[in-house]
């Protein structure tokens, strides 16, 4: 069981750590979790590899969320080990044949992806062609609006996307369609750019639709990014659904990952060298700040367990490893005087942090706690926001 802390202070001061700390905030979880059940216009799955922690994993479906999408056999055998009654979706676009044929025997997946017909026919053939399944086409759409575009590698173009679509609905119990706008959208039209062109291949198709899943997407509040309120994403939604020309009626999904658990993670490093505005830390690109490293991402940041200068000065950090890849550019903002010694707190690490973490160099060590306080930022501090599963008093922490 990992200790609890009231705050990553209190926790510098308690243990004065040399290795990097992960730290977990399961109400920050929980705060996410709670505002997407009751404001998005559908059934809300949450895509495990983000962070498939099982302690986030429990977290989340002890706040409700009972359906996990898995991108690999071993996601679907985490999930189903720590909660045999959850619903598994595999929505990889592209599997091998024994990972269809154990997910649908051994952990009872009925849900997957497909992009072509290759795939199609490969999930049917490792089925023994039953009909039970719940069959989602993967379309490609425009990821303009994303801070990590993820076009490219998986989608059937809309060219093509009917008459698959066509195929796909002799094989299936349900049929679907979903998409992913890129990680960390920015803009909630592009949402309904994606949910037009759906409009166009189901109107062209003519088969029944069952499930539309608008993928995930759904950012949180990096510094220097400006992304809208996440209520304009779900209305923007909601208003593009209205307008599909579908005559039965069909289950809305979405699939967070970041914006379910970013804000429940934070890192606290330790600061081993200064050289100028290089700041050398414990933890780096090959640890928990991939997204700092290879995509660029500026995550919150402050100094702990010491008073000083109010004066913040632009740093950039490097990691632990002897690769010149592992430097986080930044800027981060941090007091004028930082030094050998200090530790800081990065936060939003909960998103592509540990899920990410190698063992290079042999500095994959590191502590995990679980901390009471709020996160750093916050998509969900508005009066909307459930703010009483922050308040301790009223709020038990899972285990």
């Amino acid at each position: 069981m990992m200790d609890r802390y009231t705050s990553a202070e209190s926790l510098v001061c308690t243990l004065n750590p040399q290795r990097p700390v992960s730290c977990i905030r399961p109400k920050a979880a929980h705060n996410a979790a709670e505002y997407f059940l009751k404001n998005f216009p559908g059934n809300t799955l949450y895509a495990v590899k983000t962070n498939p922690h099982p302690y986030i994993l429990k977290t989340l479906y002890k706040s409700g969320i009972s359906q996990f999408d898995v991108a690999s056999l071993s996601e679907a055998a985490l999930v189903r080990g720590l909660l045999p009654k959850a619903e598994i979706n595999f929505l990889h676009p592209v599997k091998n044949r024994a990972a269809i044929e154990s997910a649908y025997y051994e952990y009872d997946v009925r849900s997957f992806a497909f992009d072509s017909v290759a795939e199609l026919e490969k999930i049917s053939a490792s089925t023994n062609h039953s009909k039970d399944l719940t069959l989602l086409m993967r379309l490609s759409v425009s990821n303009r609006y994303a801070a990590h575009s993820l076009t490219g590698k998986f989608g059937v173009t809309s060219a093509t996307a009917a008459t698959l679509l066509k195929a796909a609905a002799k094989r299936c119990e349900r049929l679907g369609l979903c998409f992913h706008v890129g990680s960390q959208c920015l803009d909630p039209t592009a949402y309904k750019l994606a949910l037009q062109q759906i409009k166009k291949i189901t109107c062209t198709a003519n088969v029944p639709i069952d499930i539309i899943d608008v993928g995930g997407g759904f950012p949180s509040l990096y510094p220097g990014q400006d992304p809208a309120p996440l209520v304009d994403y779900f209305s923007e939604i909601k208003t593009a659904l209205t307008e599909l020309s579908i005559p039965n009626n069909f289950e809305v999904w979405c699939e967070p990952g970041r914006a379910l658990v970013a804000e429940s993670g934070s890192v606290i490093a330790h600061v081993d060298a200064r050289k100028n505005n290089f700041l050398y830390i414990n933890d780096g690109t090959y640890g928990g700040l991939f997204d700092a490293g290879l995509l660029g991402f500026r995550y919150p940041v402050k100094r702990l367990g010491k008073n000083g200068s109010t004066v913040l000065k632009p740093f950039i950090f490097y990691g632990p490893t002897c690769d010149s890849l592992d430097v986080m550019p930044g800027p981060f903002m941090l007091p004028a005087n930082i030094t050998e010694g200090d530790y800081i707190e990065i936060g939003l690490t909960g998103a592509y942090s540990s899920a990410l973490r190698t063992p290079f160099n042999g500095f994959d060590k590191l502590q995990e706690a679980i901390l009471e306080d709020a996160p750093m930022t916050s998509m969900y501090s508005s009066a909307e926001s459930t703010t009483a599963a922050l308040n301790a008093a009223n709020y038990k922490i899972f285990d």
